[in-house]
């Protein structure tokens, strides 16, 4: 087999810097273990270090000059993402695609930051469509008033900033309302899985696929699923979030439209 670094002698994190300069990935982390380990996560995202491919700790060790501690902890976790193994007198060995803990927020965050974007921002999206339609239904049913009344309240924040083309607070509020929906929804599955909802929104603000002042249409069903929450209408709840996430699908659509390998490792051991 073949050593992941030495089939291409630039260092992984020359080739990460050069790949967050690309994508502005300003939220992958700056301290040592964590440069290092998003160094690692996001070169086995990109392909750079391809799946089934060997790396040893000591090449690690003079490839980004770090203490073999630090490549460590760095390889302890990428183990618990499921990205690789550790085989006995060969080496560390670089995982398939199937093997990958794909809600892991950082694992997503890399991919997310690689030229994948587009195909992962369609998985979660994909996902969000056929979640959270279902998390409105239920939170109709079960929302506590309190929640309730936040979403009023965030709803009407949502329009006041979208139509003052405030896409940072729109951001940050759409966040707020699409996690709240999600928790009081009453399903402890669907609550956890809030954390995809902030990546898949700054994925798409980070990738430029939200336009600076969001369709009034979009404005309204926000309103609409927050009203039919308050008022315990679990069918239009269920409707109105259907219809923001189809048009989050069409807005987003023609992104991915050519696209054929859904995955990195898709049909080979190399990310194409």
């Amino acid at each position: 087999m073949t050593s992941a670094l030495d089939r291409n002698e630039a260092a992984p994190l020359k080739h990460i810097e050069a790949t967050q300069a690309t994508n502005g990935s300003a939220r992958l982390s700056a301290n040592l273990h964590s440069q290092v380990l998003d160094s690692l996560g996001l070169a086995i995202c990109e392909g750079t270090m391809a799946a089934g491919s060997i790396v040893t700790i000591e090449i690690l060790e003079e490839r980004l000059q770090v203490s073999r501690t630090v490549i460590r902890e760095a390889l302890r976790v990428l183990t618990s993402m499921g990205l690789v193994t550790s085989r006995r007198r060969v080496g560390i060995q670089i995982l398939p695609l199937k093997e990958w803990n794909l809600y892991d927020p950082q694992i997503i965050r890399w991919r997310l930051a690689s030229s994948h974007q587009i195909s992962q921002l369609r998985s979660l999206t994909e996902l969000r469509s056929a979640i959270e339609p279902e998390a409105a239904r239920l939170a109709a049913q079960r929302a506590p008033l309190a929640d309730a009344s936040e979403l009023i309240g965030l709803a009407g924040k949502l329009w006041a900033a979208g139509s003052a083309g405030d896409g940072e607070e729109f951001l940050r509020l759409d966040i707020m309302f699409h996690q709240l929906i999600l928790r009081s929804s009453g399903n402890e599955m669907f609550s956890k899985l809030h954390t995809l909802i902030d990546e898949v929104l700054a994925g798409r603000t980070d990738a430029g696929l939200m336009p600076q002042y969001p369709h009034k249409q979009a404005l309204q069903w926000h309103t609409d699923v927050a009203n039919a929450i308050q008022t315990g209408n679990s069918e239009a709840a269920g409707e109105a979030m259907l219809h923001i996430m189809r048009r989050a699908l069409s807005e987003m659509s023609t992104m991915w439209e050519g696209l054929v390998d859904l995955s990195p490792n898709r049909g080979s051991n190399t990310i194409e």
